[in-house]
């Protein structure tokens, strides 16, 4: 049985006559004739009752109908369904957040105007350090990242700055520092750096080194946080100082003082990232409203 076949019997059974319904199937009487006594002589019984001026179902024709009907309507939305994540407008967009990118207003922005065009898309996040967006890219497990600048990676894939980031020092509010409106580098050269481990985001991790060093010190190292976000509750605590993106400066603000830095200036570029083959529609959508302003 073919599925056009019953598209034909329903054609038939609704319009009550073989020329009515060929013209509205778009073919001629007596071929859509042999393909309703085809259909019946596949299922073995009468389906229609030939009358002088058009057709009634049998019993038998009765309950395909209904049957059919349903088929058609699962197979049309399952087709549709089919086409619509083939063109990017439907299915799942499987997205990387390096830490704290999310917090960022322009990856916000982004977020939102992509929602908004594709309303029928899930979006299925995931959160990871420098190294592990990377690998999940170039492996095929994410479609496109949010990343941090500079990553020694992001190079082999295709990628656009959205938004560069003034970095900002974070001082527990018992820090004596903390009152003023800025911070020298220089004058945090015997208190401890939190930071991460070098290997989840080395660009950033040499930055963050290189900075001190042209305030004229080496850092002094302290407690290690596997996230930049965690790094400031070690700063709540009194741990020590760290240099964060300005889009964390306030996310505990009873507990810790976002200072800018004086004299000489430290920034962190956000970019979205995607693989230069082999993308989804739906990564491709969402490069293509890299142009597109908000309202």
């Amino acid at each position: 049985m073919e599925l056009r076949h019953l598209r034909y019997f329903v054609a038939v059974a609704e319009t009550g006559h073989f020329t009515r319904a060929a013209e509205q199937l778009g073919i001629s009487q007596p071929p859509l004739s042999q393909q309703i006594q085809r259909l019946e002589h596949e299922i073995g019984t009468p389906l229609l009752k030939r009358l002088t001026r058009g057709v009634e179902l049998t019993e038998a024709g009765k309950v395909l109908y209904d049957d059919a009907q349903t088929i058609i309507k699962l197979t049309d939305a399952a087709l549709e369904r089919t086409r619509a994540v083939a063109r990017g407008m439907n299915g799942k967009l499987r997205l990387g957040f390096a830490t704290s990118t999310a917090f960022n207003p322009q990856v916000f922005a982004l977020l939102h105007r992509f929602r908004d065009k594709y309303p029928g898309m899930i979006l299925e996040p995931l959160e990871k350090d420098m190294a592990g967006l990377m690998t999940a890219m170039s492996e095929g497990a994410l479609d496109a990242a949010f990343i941090r600048l500079p990553c020694e990676r992001s190079k082999e894939f295709s990628f656009k700055v959205l938004d560069i980031e003034e970095m900002m020092v974070a001082l527990p509010k018992t820090h004596p520092l903390s009152q003023g409106k800025e911070v020298r580098l220089s004058a945090l050269r015997h208190d401890t750096l939190i930071t991460f481990p070098r290997e989840l985001s080395p660009g950033l991790y040499d930055a963050v080194t290189h900075a001190c060093e042209e305030a004229g010190f080496s850092p002094r190292y302290g407690q290690q946080c596997p996230q930049i976000t965690s790094a400031l509750s070690m700063v709540a605590t009194g741990f020590g100082y760290a240099l964060v993106p300005a889009s964390l400066s306030k996310i505990d603000e009873n507990n810790v003082r976002c200072l800018p830095l004086a004299g000489q200036t430290l920034t962190t570029q956000i970019a979205l990232a995607w693989r230069r083959t082999d993308n989804c529609k739906a990564a491709l959508h969402l490069v293509g409203l890299l142009s597109v302003k908000p309202q």
